[in-house]
């Protein structure tokens, strides 16, 4: 295996989206009924798949959740508030031994630019960075494990996926990839170093 290719939010990145929400909802109670009134993860995924929030905030029937919605972008960077600095460590060790470093991430095409704003290191950290919403197909379908190789010009035999979701990693293995469930950054270092990459 020569190519480490790493999911991005709760991996590298940690996604909290009620932050971008508790200036306006006073609460984290408050956050978690906004999200459960809209169904909040399920409308994220689907931006996440292409779709802008300003058209899913459409389908909001209560104007004032509506608007909370439409305003995310805006806010987005409250929703990332810090890198998991252990994991960069990781991937800056990695790159040290000579492998290839690429990204695939299910994140929202408008999100995305104001992520990297954030933390600037995810402008330049990958060769190939594959986001979902850029690419209108998510995590774990095959297609998108399979345009990383072609753009990565590497075989999916080649490759070892890092992810968060159990699903995605399942995923990635349906398409070739060895894969590691990320926990935490010490668990992902002994896995790593189980297969002779640290």
């Amino acid at each position: 295996m020569t190519a480490i290719v790493f999911d991005i939010g709760n991996v590298l990145v940690n996604w909290e989206p009620h932050l971008a929400f508790l200036a306006d909802l006073g609460d984290r109670a408050a956050v978690e009924a906004f999200f459960a009134r809209i169904d909040f993860h399920a409308l994220n995924l689907r931006a996440d798949g292409g779709e802008t929030f300003a058209d899913l905030a459409r389908e909001i029937a209560d104007p004032a959740d509506a608007a909370l919605l439409a305003g995310y972008v805006g806010r987005y960077r409250l929703a990332v508030p810090q890198a998991i600095e252990g994991t960069w460590a990781l991937m800056d060790r990695l790159r040290a031994r000579g492998h290839a470093i690429h990204a695939i991430t299910n994140w929202s095409a408008e999100t995305w630019p104001e992520g990297v704003a954030a933390h600037p290191r995810l402008a330049t950290a990958f060769g190939v960075t594959i986001v979902s919403g850029r690419e209108r197909m998510l995590k774990p379908d095959p297609r998108i494990f399979a345009l990383l190789c072609a753009r990565a010009e590497v075989s999916a035999g080649d490759c070892v996926f890092i992810d968060d979701s159990e699903k995605n990693v399942g995923g990635a293995r349906v398409a070739g990839m060895d894969a590691i469930h990320f926990t935490t950054p010490a668990a992902l270092a002994d896995a790593l170093t189980a297969r002779g990459l640290l």
